[in-house]
């Protein structure tokens, strides 16, 4: 076993809010900078930039995982991760379909920008982004599933996009077998008897380069792959410091 600097949560330029200097070239080029080995994309509600995303980590020699930040029903915020960009694509097809038929503000929340790996603009998303999708959060742990993918629910400890601040509460049923937390997540939130012996980690949740943390959490694979590191999530097994 062989432990990795990972973060799971970054947004490129496609996310509303999202920096225009958050390019798939340059988050891969940030990420190699910080230490990180594993890292995954996670715009909201959608898997566009993920191609040029992985293609840009591969210079850099860094594991990328396609993924998005879904917005439940609930507005409670879920990342999903998928071993390759196949099973990414449909189901970010799949979400495509369960958004409102709204149009983004770009002056409002930014232009949501499709980019390649070589820093040239490919389009612009005209769906809003930011809005919460039809899929119910009790249903999200099995809709990934069903592309071979893992889902976790995002920041829970912030007051608002999150489980506990819009639900209440950590329920079993939802199916999450490991949890995100920000960097500022409250020290005792784990004490919480609802949360006893969840796993979790931290995600930079970056929309700004300089969000981007430094190497500090790892996990342990025995191989550096995709399908490793969603074994890990299932299996729901706490990072470590990389002390040992």
């Amino acid at each position: 076993m062989e432990q990795y600097a990972f973060d799971l949560h970054l947004h490129s330029c496609l996310s509303p809010c999202g920096g225009e200097d958050n390019t798939p070239a340059n988050l891969a080029g940030m990420c190699a900078l910080a230490g990180i080995e594993v890292a995954a994309l996670t715009d909201h509600n959608t898997c566009g930039n993920c191609a040029a995303f992985c293609r840009a980590a591969e210079h850099y020699g860094l594991l990328a995982l396609p993924g998005m930040e879904l917005s439940t029903a609930e507005e409670a915020h879920v990342v999903c991760l998928f071993p390759g960009l196949e099973e990414a694509d449909a189901f970010s097809a799949l979400v495509r379909e369960k958004l409102p038929p709204m149009e983004n503000n770009p002056a409002v929340f930014g232009p949501q920008l499709y980019m390649d790996e070589e820093e040239r603009v490919l389009g612009e998303e005209t769906a809003f982004l930011a809005g919460a999708s039809s899929i119910g959060i009790y249903d999200t742990a099995a809709l990934a599933a069903s592309f071979g993918g893992v889902a976790f629910p995002a920041h829970i400890d912030r007051p608002s996009f999150s489980l506990l601040a819009n639900l209440g509460l950590w329920d079993p049923a939802m199916g999450f077998s490991t949890a995100e937390i920000s960097r500022n997540c409250p020290p005792d939130l784990f004490d919480r008897p609802d949360l006893r012996g969840v796993p979790h980690f931290d995600g930079s949740d970056a929309h700004y380069l300089d969000q981007i943390r430094d190497a500090h959490q790892y996990m342990a694979l025995p191989a550096r792959t995709p399908q490793a590191v969603l074994a890990w999530l299932r299996a729901g097994i706490p990072p470590s410091d990389g002390i040992s």
